[in-house]
């Protein structure tokens, strides 16, 4: 192989990397989805579930107030269980 060709083979390779570092970084910044993990929203949203659940609201009250689904009404209520050292 002459200097020539491995130089042009240099360049090559090169450009591959580049390119291949540009995929990843699509591939590392990408939104994953999923529940996001909790913050001062999530907590203030829990916190004021715990508030109505403890005082008996309904679920129907609880989802309205908290503006959740019934699935994250479970969700808090399993969370609210374990926190409290409760059986289901």
């Amino acid at each position: 192989m002459t200097i020539q060709e491995a130089l042009k083979r240099i360049e090559e390779l090169e450009k591959e990397n580049k390119e291949l570092r540009d995929k990843l970084e699509k591939l590392e910044n990408r939104d994953r989805g999923g529940r996001k993990p909790h913050d001062g929203k999530w907590q203030a949203s829990y916190d004021l579930f715990a508030e109505l659940y403890e005082s008996g609201a309904s679920i129907e009250e609880i989802s309205k107030k908290c503006n959740c689904s019934r699935r994250t009404y479970y969700r808090y209520k399993a969370y609210y269980d374990k926190l409290n050292g409760l059986k289901k």
